[in-house]
């Protein structure tokens, strides 16, 4: 059983630079490869988001060093914000982020179909 223990350690200690680093950084590359722009986007988003958690992370250590689960929700939570199948970044970005920048007077591109001024 201590070996399970361990094993769940160690996979925990690689599944979350993984999935926080490694995959965004691979389909970053991919997209910024890629003849389509389409995933721009999504990535940018999530460079943006992942900058933002990093900070209140920072800022928020004392508070967050006393929930322990906060490592397991962060990691489920950037694991919803890079799968392809939710694209949850850039719903956040879209929903929260670009509300905020248009509400404080950051004028939106127009250029993209995706991007309705309202």
């Amino acid at each position: 059983m201590a070996n399970l223990g361990s094993f769940l350690s160690h996979l925990h200690s690689v599944a979350g630079p993984a999935i926080t680093l490694l995959y965004p950084l691979y389909a970053s590359i991919c997209a910024i490869e890629s003849p389509s722009k389409d995933d721009g986007d999504q990535w940018l988003a999530y460079w943006i988001l992942y900058s933002l958690l990093t900070l209140v992370e920072m800022v928020a250590e004392p508070v967050l060093y006393w929930i322990p689960v906060w490592y397991q929700m962060k990691v489920i939570f950037v694991a919803w914000l890079v799968l392809p199948h939710f694209r949850g970044a850039s719903f956040m970005y879209e929903r929260f982020v670009r509300e905020q920048l248009i509400k404080y007077g950051v004028k939106p591109r127009t250029s993209s179909p995706r991007h309705k001024v309202e």
